[in-house]
């Protein structure tokens, strides 16, 4: 088969790449950036309609889901593979979306309900994966501990954030409906109130900071602040307290876009490169830290193949995205709460031997299931929900 490749700087086109190749199919490119209006662009659309006509493809792919490719696709008649990483995706709520050339695959099982029970069969589950031969070729074990606890990932704490942008303007009463729904929303684990609770405030929400979409998307204002701004803030607070709980006991180090945050027992050593510093990192951790992204209602995130795929054993946040695919206390780990969360880095940072078996199953469980070379065939086998 041949593949046309919208490529773009995204984490994990080189391996998907690999894996098309590996599986016997010819891939040609298409050079594409998301920083450009991607929903409608003659450029775009004109230089993709020529290279259609020139390569004779027999299917269109990309990370992530794009409306002016599915547009081009739809009319040119040729299918389109999108396989989306992002959540939320506010272009998954284009009319485009709906097209009968696209077969659109997402890794939270929830929004696949939740799009099929609004009629649109173009999308599909299919959880992320990761190269776990790559990885392995770095070094599959053996490699000595540096950190005791670590955690990869943004802090949501950037200057100029949506949620200060529009905080200050606000009612006093949006404000302490915000803050309380916020706090009850972080009591809560594997599900998503923020979105439901919002229409009281949505309006005062929208003066404060206007959210808009193109003509054509169904997304509402309380999608767009609850995915966008608010369960990021939750997600800020929350990373941030839980990294406080741990590091009053343990030792963190913490692997982050803001430099200069700092915390008494943590130690920011700013970002990593995805391929080659990460994976580092997740290997010589004692303990590696996952805590999603609240915006991601029921899926495992990409962090966390990652770190099974590297090797490194996973303390995770509870979703139930991970119990159709791994054993809790077997593959990985998963906390409750807080204290459950300290608890439970203690207990396996004296448990080595148990530790270093839950991280062995992890590894072994991917590299058995979950690589891109697994996801290549699924994306050309698998038509059901």
């Amino acid at each position: 088969m041949k593949i046309l490749h919208i490529q773009w700087s995204v984490l994990g086109s080189a391996d998907i790449e690999e894996a098309f190749q590996a599986e016997g199919h010819k891939v040609v490119r298409f050079p594409f950036s998301k920083n450009q209006d991607v929903v409608h662009n003659r450029e775009v659309e004109e230089g993709l309609t020529a290279a259609l006509h020139k390569e004779t493809p027999d299917v269109v792919f990309s990370f992530n889901f794009f409306p002016v490719i599915s547009s081009v696709c739809a009319k040119e008649n040729i299918r389109y593979i999108s396989w989306v990483f992002d959540d939320p995706c506010v272009f998954l709520y284009s009319h485009t979306a709906a097209n009968d050339c696209n077969r659109i695959y997402v890794f939270d099982k929830e929004l696949c309900r939740e799009f099929r029970g609004c009629g649109i069969s173009t999308l599909h589950y299919m959880p992320l994966a990761v190269n776990v031969g790559r990885l392995d070729a770095m070094g599959q074990g053996g490699l000595p501990y540096e950190y005791e606890v670590s955690f990869v990932g943004s802090l949501y704490i950037e200057q100029l954030n949506f949620f200060d942008q529009m905080f200050d303007a606000l009612t006093e009463y949006s404000k302490g409906y915000l803050h309380a729904l916020m706090a009850v929303q972080m009591q809560i684990q594997g599900y998503d109130l923020i979105e439901k609770s919002l229409s009281p405030v949505i309006g005062d929400l929208y003066r404060a900071h206007p959210f808009g979409v193109e003509p054509g998307n169904r997304a509402t204002r309380e999608y767009l602040y609850a995915q966008y701004v608010i369960n990021r803030r939750v997600t800020s607070i929350e990373r941030i307290d839980l990294l406080e709980a741990v590091a009053k006991k343990h030792p963190v180090d913490l692997f982050t876009y803001i430099r200069d945050f700092s915390m008494p027992n943590v130690s920011n050593h700013g970002a990593v490169e995805y391929y080659k510093e990460a994976p580092a990192v997740f290997k010589k951790s004692k303990v590696n830290l996952n805590m999603t992204l609240r915006s991601i209602k029921n899926g495992v995130p990409l962090r966390a193949f990652d770190i099974l795929g590297a090797g490194g054993f996973l303390l995770s946040n509870f979703q139930n995205g991970f119990l159709d695919l791994f054993i809790p206390g077997e593959d990985f780990v998963y906390y409750q709460n807080k204290t459950d969360l300290v608890d439970k880095v203690g207990y396996y940072l004296k448990h080595e031997e148990e530790r270093k078996a839950i991280a062995r199953n992890g590894h072994d469980k991917v590299a058995a299931r979950h690589t891109y070379r697994h996801r290549v065939k699924e994306m050309f086998g698998r038509e059901t929900c």
